[in-house]
């Protein structure tokens, strides 16, 4: 049987006391579970005080309701409630959640739904660029993958860049930006395209005096950031706001991580939870609606148990809550061309990064094709194959790059995989932007 009880314990410093239910047997799954009621107790009576919200749920990226440009009286309605300038508490969705620890950027550059707004208009104004033609969306569109389905990034002019474009969500869990690392912060990096000749073509001073002569954005940056107003620094703060706010909802792998502190309970167990932990039994049975409704193939569990593994070693690099080590690796992508992209070594000079790119995330991946930094391979498939065969040799290969030895079906497998880490992305208006 399985018996109410008090019990107290230590987490983070803080004592808690709390109640929760063990069995005789004393089963470990039980055993898990009361301290996972501990920590999230813990957790909530931790909080920072504002209005919480969870990014990729909540509507902060829907832009403002109506339908036309943004006009000066709509965006004054907007900035004259003082709810849209309250620093938000940010969660991330389950799944992501294993990162909440590791936000970055938030203490030097708050959120509010103001700012979010603000970088969500600059993210997709083609007037930043120097013909008005491109966008920060033009290369990290949300109808493909927060990417571009062209092998490199296309900017004014039609001039082609020599890199894939990088996704742009899940970016609240990283720092340096560009497949080099070249790009100290978010902040740094969204502004860094509107200088480069091939990207949008313009200069810093010519995007700032061009927002001045446009009445919505000078109330906006006037209301959001008074101690600046419009500069390259507080068009970089916005823009890296709303980034950080797109974020990818829970995936199938996700809703079977969940489960799984359920996985191990027998009838018995269940029966008393009901009557001793409402709650947690509610828990139970939204865990279990959850996984049903979002199953994983038994392709893909085989595939995640090969992307974990030793022998695969797929986690060696895709690891945490966002499935990236946020480190610099040698594939031999491209390394056999004349005269090969350097990557990381062009920013650090240390020998040991040449060849070496940032480690990408494998969450939604199948929407971000081609892939690699130089957009070489064009499906999954040729990504797993690639893996297989050790990659390409030169003297700066990886270590953790060897010959897999995949037969066809575990090649499959892997590929299910990492299709079963796909989740929703938020809702995001693109168009609205101020007259």
């Amino acid at each position: 049987m399985i018996g109410s009880r008090c019990f107290e314990s230590t987490i983070g410093g803080s004592r808690l006391v709390f109640r929760s239910w063990l069995s005789v047997r004393c089963h470990s799954s039980v055993l898990r579970l009361a301290v996972s009621s501990a920590m999230a107790m813990w957790m909530a009576s931790t909080a920072v005080a504002g209005p919480a919200v969870t990014l990729g749920v909540d509507p902060l990226t829907n832009g403002l309701p109506g339908s036309g440009p943004l006009t000066v009286g709509e965006i004054q309605t907007w900035l004259s409630d003082p709810a849209n300038h309250e620093v938000l508490d940010v969660k991330l969705p389950l799944g992501m959640s294993l990162g909440q620890t590791q936000m970055k950027g938030l203490e030097q550059n708050p959120m509010t739904r103001a700012k979010i707004e603000l970088g969500r208009q600059l993210y997709f104004d083609p007037r930043l660029s120097a013909d008005k033609s491109v966008s920060c969306a033009s290369c990290h569109h949300p109808q493909e993958g927060f990417s571009r389905h062209t092998q490199f990034g296309i900017g004014i002019q039609s001039q082609e860049g020599g890199r894939n474009s990088p996704v742009s969500y899940n970016r609240i869990l990283s720092d340096k930006q560009f497949w080099d690392g070249r790009a100290g912060s978010l902040e740094e990096q969204a502004v860094g395209p509107i200088a480069n000749p091939i990207e949008m073509g313009n200069s810093h001073d010519a995007c700032v005096a061009m927002l001045k002569e446009i009445p919505g954005y000078k109330l906006q940056f006037e209301k959001i950031f008074p101690d600046r107003g419009i500069t390259i620094d507080s068009v970089g703060l916005a823009i890296a706001a709303f980034e950080r706010a797109i974020v990818t909802g829970p995936s199938p792998y996700d809703y079977r991580e969940a489960f799984k502190r359920f996985a191990d309970l027998d009838p018995e167990d269940l029966a008393d939870m009901k009557e001793d932990d409402p709650e947690l039994y509610a828990d139970y049975l939204n865990a279990r609606k959850l996984v049903a409704e979002n199953p994983m193939s038994e392709s893909a569990v085989r595939g995640q148990d090969l992307f974990f593994s030793k022998r695969v070693g797929c986690s060696n690099c895709h690891v945490g809550a966002n499935f990236a080590d946020e480190q610099y690796h040698n594939l031999g992508i491209g390394m056999d061309k004349e005269s090969p992209d350097l990557g990381r070594f062009v920013v650090t000079k240390v020998e040991k990064d040449k060849g070496a790119f940032k480690t990408p995330t494998i969450r939604n991946v199948a929407f971000s094709a081609p892939y690699m930094h130089d957009g070489s391979l064009r499906t999954l498939e040729e990504v797993v194959e690639h893996y297989n065969k050790g990659g390409t040799p030169n003297p700066w290969l990886s270590d953790k790059m060897t010959p897999l030895k995949l037969n066809a079906q575990e090649k499959l497998d892997l590929v299910e995989f990492m299709r079963a880490c796909t989740g929703s992305f938020p809702q995001i208006a693109s168009g609205r932007l101020p007259e």
